[in-house]
């Protein structure tokens, strides 16, 4: 099984667990399987421009699409060919969403975890819990302005 490209094309790796899944998934002949990506995810956001620019200086993803959105807002979809990130807004949203409510954080794979870590920090914000997991990535963490909070990996 080949691994899944990350931004700027760079194949990701697969940790040993995930190939060991891997291996069992393809040993059980009986399973039905069903091809299934995660296409997008939508979260709120003061000020999406603001957001979309930052997560586009760290991936090089572009804006695919915006314009306006349901009860008088906007959103913007910010990604590749493959899956996007929608950042939607209206009047009604405010900053200061409580960590881990609803979602506990947003993964973020990038080739270079250092630049990345850098633009985070040009952009006025502090990332946190720098290191690795076993097995795993290298990878940080960022609360954005709303208190969303996203993990910035690299398998490089």
């Amino acid at each position: 099984m080949r691994a899944p490209d990350l931004p700027h094309g760079k194949p990701a790796s697969l940790s040993k667990r995930a190939h060991a899944a891997v291996r069992m998934e393809m040993s059980m002949p009986d399973r039905t399987h069903v091809f299934a990506r995660l296409e997008h995810v939508n979260i709120s956001s003061s000020d999406p421009d603001r957001l979309a620019d930052l997560i586009a200086q760290i991936t090089g993803w572009t804006r695919r699409w915006e314009g306006p959105a349901m009860a008088g807002g906007r959103t913007i979809h910010l990604g590749d060919a493959q899956a996007y990130l929608a950042i939607y807004t209206n009047p009604d949203v405010a900053a200061g969403f409580g960590k881990g409510a609803p979602m506990n954080h947003i993964g973020i794979a990038v080739s270079d975890l250092d630049a990345a870590e850098k633009l985070v920090v040009q952009a006025g914000l502090r990332p946190f819990n720098q290191g690795q997991y076993d097995p795993g990535p290298r990878s940080f963490y960022f609360l954005d302005w709303d208190g969303i909070e996203f993990e910035v990996v690299s398998y490089e």
